[in-house]
């Protein structure tokens, strides 16, 4: 891609969980338990450390990264909205390579819906995904796959069948 075209438009990976929680449980387990049901192989740290934990800081403006068992850390992007127990909007920040860039922004926005007093409908948008240029077409059919974010809802919603 030369600097003078526009990348094209990358339609949004959208994907849509009902878990058997409240709402306020389910957003908790999406950002303070993220490491509960994320899965250890899709670590980005450089250093190959496994990941020891997976930190949302609780605010807007707050990072997100991961700490390795070494004690490294590795930013993955930013919290640009934080509305507990009802929205999360984070900036991913993951090239193509896998590697933190600051200066990438692609949107992860996560709603949480309730169904009731016992049960959340979870809707993620991954979007803005032109950002990432040439390598879009690829990243987006990566993210949409089952080691994507399809498979990881699925592992987040098992935190809700667990005794």
């Amino acid at each position: 891609m030369n600097a003078t075209t526009a990348p094209a438009y990358i339609e949004p990976v959208r994907r849509t969980i009902r878990v058997q929680a409240p709402a306020v449980r389910a957003f908790d387990v999406f950002t303070a338990g993220m490491f509960r049901w994320w899965p250890a192989t899709h670590s980005i740290n450089p250093t190959k450390a496994p990941i020891a934990e997976i930190v949302m800081e609780p605010r807007t403006g707050g990072r997100w990264y991961e700490r390795g068992a070494d004690g490294s850390e590795c930013d993955w992007g930013r919290v640009l909205a934080w509305e507990p127990p009802l929205r999360i909007l984070l900036a991913w920040q993951i090239d193509a390579a896998w590697k933190f860039d600051p200066s990438l922004v692609t949107e992860v926005e996560i709603r949480f819906e309730a169904q009731g007093p016992l049960a959340t409908e979870v809707r993620l948008e991954h979007r803005k995904l032109d950002a990432l240029g040439e390598t879009a077409p690829g990243m987006r059919a990566i993210i949409d796959s089952a080691s994507g974010w399809s498979g990881l809802l699925e592992r987040y919603a098992t935190e809700f069948s667990s005794p």
